[in-house]
């Protein structure tokens, strides 16, 4: 079976991680999608919420998907999951140069394990988490740019 790992914040998650993940399926059997948390961002939902946002806007997935909660390091999960595959998506060149300084790292660490480029459609490449949040938070639409459930949690948060 080929298993793939996909990690992110997913604060929250996009349509444009939604790409990436209903493309890597059809590349992999199994896909383990991995919330995370960055030190060097606060997140604005924690991580049972993300979770459980990607859990229902991938609800039709399930079959083919485990989403959950992970902190240590990435490697570690792979291994466990037994995946040697780690899947990042990339919607710039900033993208790019940050994900292939981790990559290379963790080639150093874990030989065994692979990590692959999807880059996103053009349709998303301006979207981050970061943007919907702001955009959410003064009250502007994010329809067409997050899941349902994204839309409902963010109105929820910042009030609308």
């Amino acid at each position: 079976m080929r298993t793939a790992v996909y990690p992110g914040t997913f604060d929250p998650v996009t349509n444009g991680h939604m790409d990436i993940i209903e493309r890597a399926l059809k590349l992999f059997d199994r896909l383990y999608v991995v919330v995370a948390d960055n030190p060097q961002k606060n997140a604005t939902f924690t991580a049972q919420e993300r979770v459980g946002m990607l859990r229902e806007a991938l609800k039709s997935h399930n079959s083919r998907l485990e989403i959950e909660y992970f902190s240590g390091l990435l490697l570690d999960y792979a291994k466990k999951k037994k995946s040697n595959v780690i899947v990042r998506g990339l919607r710039a060149i900033s993208d790019f140069e940050f994900e292939f300084q981790r990559a290379q790292f963790n080639r150093e660490f874990a030989k065994d394990i692979e990590t692959i480029f999807i880059m996103t459609k053009d349709d998303y490449a301006f979207l981050s988490s970061s943007i919907i949040k702001e955009i959410a938070m003064f009250q502007g639409s994010v329809n067409g740019f997050v899941p349902a459930v994204v839309e409902k949690k963010l109105k929820e948060k910042f009030g609308k």
